[in-house]
């Protein structure tokens, strides 16, 4: 990638970024639901590791990874509504009339998503130590919990950008991902220990991408990370973030021939 592209990328993030401050009451609502999974099932739940299977004695140590997850899931399956809203203002249109590179007005949609995943894994990090959480794989284990989750947030960001280009309807964006918000985190061990799952559920968390964020980053912050897991569920991250980001990409390029 040019310099020039690389600067043009990062403008567009900037812009993208400085209109999610502008809405510090929508940066405060997306707190919301991980300080309730944070909070309220951290307490509810709390004794349900003495069933064993979790690997900890603290359930909070156990959900954490779990929130961080889920939050970059949550907040990224509303990418495409970004989009769909700058198709129809108009702005995404008139940005195409510019010599701005092409690859720069889809790259920034996947750098912003990823800069705010980062930094909302890190407030809920913060705030899991602050409730009592401790972190036996110290900063390397953090580190590659933020990793997962900002992949798994390029995943599902890149995919709703491709939507919010297809299907050009709100009432379609979030008729199917209140589909599917639901059973991606509770097909996964975000909650229970697999050895706790039914049998089935344990077999379609296998091929859970929410899943494979969620094992990664939870082995990665054992005092013992079982590096397989870490690096065969992350590399299978990658694979699929790339395979997203491609697919929005020729989206995007339907779209242009199409305006």
């Amino acid at each position: 990638m040019s310099s020039h592209v690389i600067a043009q990328t990062w403008y567009m993030t900037q812009r993208q970024l400085m209109a999610i401050i502008r809405q510090p009451v929508f940066l405060a609502i997306s707190l919301v639901q991980p300080v309730i999974w944070l909070f309220l099932f951290g307490n509810l739940f709390k004794k349900v590791v003495e069933l064993g299977g979790f690997g900890t004695t603290s359930y909070l140590d156990y959900l954490i990874p779990g929130i961080v997850v889920m939050s970059a899931l949550g907040s990224s399956m509303w990418a495409g509504m970004g989009t769909l809203e700058e198709i129809e203002r108009g702005t995404l249109n008139r940005f195409l009339t510019t010599p701005v590179s092409r690859n720069a007005l889809m790259n920034a949609n996947v750098v912003q998503n990823g800069i705010s995943t980062a930094v909302q894994s890190v407030i809920i990090v913060l705030l899991g130590w602050a409730a009592g959480a401790t972190y036996p794989g110290g900063a390397g284990g953090l580190l590659i919990l933020l990793v997962a989750s900002i992949l798994l947030g390029t995943v599902f960001g890149a995919l709703s950008n491709a939507l919010g280009m297809l299907v050009r309807r709100r009432e379609s964006i979030i008729g199917i991902n209140t589909f599917l918000l639901l059973p991606l985190t509770f097909l996964s061990s975000s909650f229970m220990a697999p050895s706790q799952m039914p049998s089935w559920m344990r077999q379609i968390a296998e091929f859970n991408p929410v899943n494979w964020a969620m094992v990664a980053g939870r082995s990665a912050l054992t005092a013992q990370p079982d590096w397989g897991l870490v690096l065969s569920r992350g590399g299978a991250l990658l694979a699929l973030a790339v395979v997203a980001v491609w697919l929005s990409t020729r989206t995007f390029r339907s779209y242009q021939k199409s305006v």
